[in-house]
């Protein structure tokens, strides 16, 4: 099949023609079809299957053969967990429709919004946003939904993981009731499906591939590493491989911003990306990864959907994420649009639990191995059984506290509520004497 086959216009063929497609994903063939008839549709897919396109291409095609707004109020919303996955969507959106008369803006928190404000009045078509800006933008009257005809909620199972629940039921009750309704999303998990019976009407389900399952040209390597070790590992992989451009993800924001430090030291070029950066230093940090100008990228899972990499080759999990779907989404970063990668992941001994945790979700075995050059300390049997029952619930003194006893004071010991009154007098008084 091929993309003159699915029913878009002319001017929508010759823009994807522009950016090299020829035929079309599998979830493109399914979705596009549907959502130009229509329906609602809830479409699951592997990441880096083309989702996007499955739903902007239809969207375009049936708001550029209707009736025109005089001053283009917002007719079609997509709605993202994140500022990287806002931007990614807004572009294809932007190229989509260079032939058509059709006005797009996104719009995310860590900016100002006074430029926002100023574009979305100009007159917009088809908005891309971020729950937090949106509902912000929407108090200060910038913008109103009562015109809204199609609604996507993209990358939805993420947006539940981080929380947008109450928001996503805030911008829902503002839309008109009537209107069209796409739901996209890597997994399809029971929360859902019930959000989505919600606010959906009768919604056609496509799904293009088993829940939860990986690229299958992403080539998956696994070395346990000593956490001590993993730095180093790090460095050398990168140095001996002379690899260009390598995505590294951490748990933790500190966890970045210190790995790249190392990085950098070690006369790597890097930078850290995560929620505490600033916008214009996420944005900087991503163009000089796609330029080649920084060769590692290290991230936390807020860009596992968000990042959009053409033919990205190596992704490393330098720490195992807690959550065993995101390691599907983590390596879908390497892998995409039929491109071979490669994902390896550096394992210590006290991740062993996530690894089983993913090797349950993927129902398979992991191949484990040592690294060459490091010495791993294996757990015991103990300490493995362990691993696999999970943490104690009463591991700490607290925990272990019976209801309503305290903690005992020690002969002498002055209480902490007396100890802080004193501290605070004796801050003042310190301050008084400076003055």
């Amino acid at each position: 099949m091929t993309f003159d086959s699915l029913g878009l216009s002319e001017a929508i063929l010759k823009a994807i023609a522009q950016k090299g497609y020829t035929k079309p994903s599998p979830i493109q063939e399914k979705a596009i079809p549907l959502v130009l008839q229509g329906n609602d549709v809830l479409a699951s897919a592997q990441t880096g299957t083309g989702k996007t396109a499955g739903f902007t291409l239809p969207i375009l095609h049936s708001l550029s053969t209707q009736n025109k707004w005089k001053r283009r109020p917002v007719r079609a919303l997509i709605l993202t967990p994140t500022r990287e996955l806002a931007a990614q969507v807004y572009d294809n959106v932007r190229a989509y429709s260079e032939f058509i008369d059709i006005k797009s803006a996104v719009i995310f928190g860590g900016v100002k919004p006074k430029p926002q404000i100023t574009t979305i009045r100009r007159g917009v078509d088809v908005l891309v946003a971020t729950p937090g800006r949106l509902l912000d933008l929407i108090n200060q009257q910038a913008l109103s939904l009562s015109k809204i005809e199609t609604f996507v909620l993209d990358e939805a199972d993420r947006m539940l993981d981080m929380g947008f629940l109450r928001d996503i039921k805030k911008i829902l009750a503002l839309m008109p009731e009537e209107r069209q309704n796409l739901l996209f999303s890597a997994t399809f998990s029971s929360d859902i499906k019930a959000l989505a019976n919600t606010f959906m009407n009768a919604p056609v389900a496509v799904e293009t591939a088993p829940q939860n399952t990986t690229a299958e040209k992403v080539k998956q390597t696994f070395y346990n590493v000593n956490k001590a070790d993993k730095a180093q590992a790090v460095i050398e992989m990168v140095k001996k491989g002379n690899w260009n451009q390598v995505l590294i993800f951490t748990r933790t924001k500190h966890g970045a911003n210190r790995l790249s430090e190392k990085l950098y030291k070690a006369g790597v070029s890097s930078a850290a990306i995560h929620g505490n950066k600033s916008q214009t230093a996420r944005t900087k940090a991503l163009e000089g990864f796609k330029k080649n100008s920084i060769r590692v990228l290290v991230a936390t899972d807020i860009a596992a959907r968000g990042l959009d990499i053409p033919l990205l080759p190596h992704v490393i999990n330098y720490e195992l994420p807690n959550v065993p779907e995101d390691y599907v989404h983590r390596i879908g970063r390497t892998g995409r649009a039929g491109a071979s990668g490669e994902a390896i992941s550096l394992v210590s001994g006290e991740e062993l639990k996530y690894a089983l945790d993913i090797e349950k979700l993927l129902k398979l075995k992991l191949p484990m191995q040592n690294l060459e050059g490091y010495d791993f300390k294996a757990p015991t049997a103990q300490e493995l059984k362990e691993l696999k029952k999970g943490p104690s619930k009463t591991t700490s003194p607290k925990a272990n506290r019976k209801p309503g006893a305290s903690k005992k004071k020690k002969p002498g010991e002055t209480p902490k509520w007396v100890q802080s009154k004193r501290n605070a007098a004796s801050k003042l008084g310190r301050a008084k004497y400076r003055k």
